[in-house]
């Protein structure tokens, strides 16, 4: 998927239901594609709706950004493993996000069979969602915010919303269900619009 928001011009870009990631007939990852361009006093809004990888699947999905120094992005990734009472597929993601040239972000998760700690306490600790938005605005670099943790127990679910070296935010979440995690990235959105 390729998507270009020209300058001055912005953009919201969803989905009508959540992707679900079958296994496939052939022996290696699927792959996933997504391009996005952000011009000059653009803004994109990226959030499409969750990606459940299903037992038995194997998904590599690559999210590349390039944004112009003035450019805005709200961009919402959210990944569920499994469906109810099944194990996850694997699942790789990638996101890289450049601002006027520069690496701002350049992140790689990996969850399922194979994947070294995936489900472990330092990773998910029994967690079947995780999910992050990044949120860039020239308007950060006035007024950068403060790392804040979200959630109030961490058996229903905690995120971490962090500046990054540029003007953006970073929320990183974890939760036992797409519900709980949307709710989550939620409030950090809430907190990144100030």
């Amino acid at each position: 998927m390729d998507a270009t928001v020209e300058p001055g011009a912005a953009l919201r870009l969803t989905s009508a239901a959540a992707t679900v990631v079958l296994p496939g007939r052939d022996a290696g990852p699927a792959t996933y594609d997504v391009r996005l361009t952000v011009g000059e006093g653009a803004e994109l809004r990226w959030l499409p709706e969750p990606l459940i990888s299903v037992q038995g699947s194997d998904l590599l999905l690559t999210t590349r950004v390039d944004l112009a120094p003035t450019a805005r992005l709200v961009l919402r990734e959210e990944q569920v493993l499994g469906r109810t009472g099944e194990h996850p597929g694997r699942l790789t993601t990638r996101l890289t996000v450049r601002r006027a040239g520069r690496l701002l972000l350049d992140q790689e998760t990996a969850y399922g069979p194979g994947a070294p700690g995936w489900d472990g306490p330092a990773v998910l600790a029994g967690h079947r969602a995780a999910g992050q938005l990044l949120v860039t605005d020239p308007a950060f670099e006035e007024r950068p915010l403060d790392v804040r943790v979200l959630g109030r127990c961490p058996s229903e679910g905690e995120a971490v919303l962090a500046p990054l070296a540029g003007p953006a935010v970073l929320a990183t979440a974890v939760a036992p269900d797409a519900l709980r995690l949307r709710r989550l990235l939620d409030a950090a959105a809430e907190l990144a619009a100030g």
